[in-house]
């Protein structure tokens, strides 16, 4: 029997994120001492009252199925979350809830897109972005966010990439795995273009708690009653509240189109985890402490590790506004240890100096490399030493 795969899955890159984060666990348990700084996920439990109130959801019988799109509880205490935090105004009908945030964006796409759709995606960009574009028959069309700006792209090169095939653009503020943050005068001006253009607008705000250097997170549907029509805002509990793990995201927008997200899911996954959607609803409607907590902790790990990280020869590094990442730009450290790219030199920081980070190339970014510091700080800091380390032992003038 000829095992042939379909199509739409021919044309995939591997996650990068993963490849490399399974290759060092295996290296681990093998016994090497390795530290790694490839995932994205916080290093803290999920907090303690959460984790109370999934259970208790569970003495109390609540196990069975939930509707498609969510828990009522669930959609109530995200829109009062939004209210809260954004002062945006949304109805039940204009939420959903889903299996992770990445399910969230996967699901739109299928609902927005159609063969040959185009949607811009900033580089450097999230790995699963383009992918989830392509699954839906859409076209990814990238445009530079150069480290020079900051990792951000301008309205100019937004409204020079829009074809009569464009259907939206993502945007990712805090930014994986840039870290940067756009700011409202630069929202003010992609949200003009979209309405001139008129063309969605996907927000991905997934990091919107983990802000620094006393920054507020902004989000482009707070603009005008235009961007919050045109914006499908996509979050979660995952990195706000160490959640990886439960799988729930939801989106906020347009009520028709989170109509048929609701179709789609009802057809493809029925509810999410009840128990999770219950945590979330404690996550969401409980106390707050802990989120500022996780945020100060990483805002010091920063502080310590990025002028390290900038002390090594030939890395060029841009101090990030939020998320756990940091990018640098590694141009003439390849240059000067022989390596003639980041993957090559990833896979040499792994099998030579012990530490696990992630290709920029799989971001996009063919000149950078992704290390997260979501793990404690001596680790960040004996990290950063091997690197170091090993860019001088392998320097060549």
């Amino acid at each position: 029997m000829t095992k042939k795969l379909a199509s739409r899955v021919s044309t995939l890159t591997p996650s990068t994120t993963l490849a490399i984060t399974a290759k060092a666990k295996e290296m681990k348990e093998s016994g090497i001492d390795i530290i790694g700084l490839g995932a994205g996920e916080p290093d803290y439990n999920t907090p303690e009252n959460i984790l109370q109130a999934a259970y208790q959801s569970m003495m109390d019988g609540k196990t069975k199925y939930t509707p498609a799109g969510g828990l009522p509880a669930l959609k109530d205490a995200v829109i009062e979350k939004l209210k809260r935090d954004q002062n945006l105004t949304f109805a039940r009908n204009e939420i959903m809830i889903g299996i992770g945030a990445k399910h969230v964006l996967f699901t739109l796409f299928q609902v927005i897109l159609d063969p040959g759709d185009e949607v811009i995606i900033p580089t450097p960009y999230w790995v699963s972005y383009p992918e989830q574009v392509k699954l839906a028959g859409g076209v990814p069309v990238h445009i530079e966010a150069t480290a020079a700006a900051q990792f951000k792209v301008t309205a100019k090169q937004i409204k020079n990439a829009v074809t009569s095939k464009t259907k939206a653009i993502i945007i990712n503020s805090p930014g994986n795995p840039t870290g940067m943050i756009y700011s409202e005068a630069e929202l003010q001006e992609i949200a003009d273009v979209c309405k001139e253009k008129d063309i969605w607008i996907v927000s991905d705000e997934i990091y919107e708690k983990l802000i620094y250097g006393g920054q507020k997170h902004f989000s482009i549907a707070q603009l005008s009653d235009d961007a919050k029509q045109r914006t499908f805002i996509i979050n979660g509990v995952s990195k706000s509240h160490s959640m990886t793990g439960w799988r729930i995201g939801y989106v906020a927008g347009d009520a028709t189109v989170v109509n048929a997200m609701t179709d789609l899911a009802s057809h493809s996954t029925s509810n999410p985890t009840t128990t999770s959607q219950y945590a979330a609803v404690e996550a969401y409607n409980g106390p707050q402490d802990t989120v500022e907590v996780m945020r100060k902790d990483f805002e010091s790990r920063l502080e310590k590790a990025y002028p390290q990280l900038a002390a090594i020869p030939g890395f060029n590094v841009i101090k990030p506004q939020g998320a756990f990442y940091l990018l640098p730009e590694v141009t003439e450290a390849l240059k000067h240890t022989g390596y003639k790219n980041v993957d090559d030199f990833a896979e040499a920081l792994l099998t030579k100096a012990n530490v696990a980070i992630i290709p920029g190339s799989g971001f996009g970014s063919p000149n950078t490399i992704r290390l997260s510091y979501a793990t404690s700080i001596e680790l960040i800091e004996e990290a950063i030493r091997r690197i170091h380390a090993f860019v001088e032992e392998n320097w060549k003038e």
